[in-house]
């Protein structure tokens, strides 16, 4: 263990003998915490505070975007304002690396819908 670790745990272990952690919110129940098992131990707290501060991964950034125009197509109320919408969807999808050639550019909902239109 570190020095800072053991001053921090002598820090806590004091507050927590003065009854400063009690009543905190929240006390007692569970927590929540994200999975973050695929990310690397000495990088998890990086992450974590990125996260906190509500910054996205470029990767995670995109995969929003690509959901709002999805959204955007839907309710595209001309042909040239969805193919306009269109071009821009496939923009990301090849910033993300997922469309190649073979690829069809649909994901999460829309994908569905096409499979149960289908049947």
């Amino acid at each position: 263990m570190s020095l800072i670790d053991k001053l921090a745990e002598e820090r806590i272990a004091e507050a927590i003998g003065r009854g400063e952690l009690d009543n905190l919110p929240g006390a007692g129940k569970p927590l929540h915490l994200d999975d973050d098992s695929m990310v690397p131990e000495e990088l998890r707290a990086g992450y974590r505070l990125l996260k906190n501060a509500g910054y996205l991964v470029p990767g995670l950034q995109l995969r929003k975007e690509i959901d709002s125009v999805e959204a955007l197509v839907v309710q595209a109320r001309s042909a040239e304002e969805r193919d306009v919408l269109n071009r821009r969807l496939r923009y990301l999808m090849l910033q993300l690396g997922v469309a190649g050639p073979d690829t069809p550019l649909l994901t999460g909902q829309h994908y569905l819908e096409k499979i149960r239109n289908r049947s």
